[in-house]
């Protein structure tokens, strides 16, 4: 398995090398992508991505949790977490990818 990771800066090079942009212009296009897709979530709203995956963000309510070492209660806050569902489409590229 790869330890590579993509970052901002990969994306960007894709987008010059394919797209044709100037690398600042590819560079602010990504950005500006990742920009409304974090607005979005801040807003509560799904991103969904055909043949990729939907991102959304979930309300978790307030509970009570275990500290594991000692068994004390512990309560935790309600908070807000991000969740990614990747597409079926995603999911059997992954899978396909695996028997390489």
């Amino acid at each position: 398995m790869s330890e590579r990771t993509i970052t901002r800066m990969d994306l960007s090079e894709a987008v010059f090398r394919e797209v044709g942009l100037s690398r600042n212009e590819s560079a602010q296009l990504v950005e500006s992508m990742l920009q409304h897709m974090s607005d979005a979530l801040v807003r509560g709203e799904q991103v969904k991505i055909s043949s990729f995956g939907t991102f959304s963000v979930r309300d978790k309510s307030a509970r009570v949790g275990r500290n594991p070492k000692t068994g004390e209660e512990v309560p935790i806050q309600p908070r807000r977490v991000l969740t990614f569902r990747p597409s079926h489409l995603m999911k059997d590229r992954v899978a396909d990818g695996n028997r390489n």
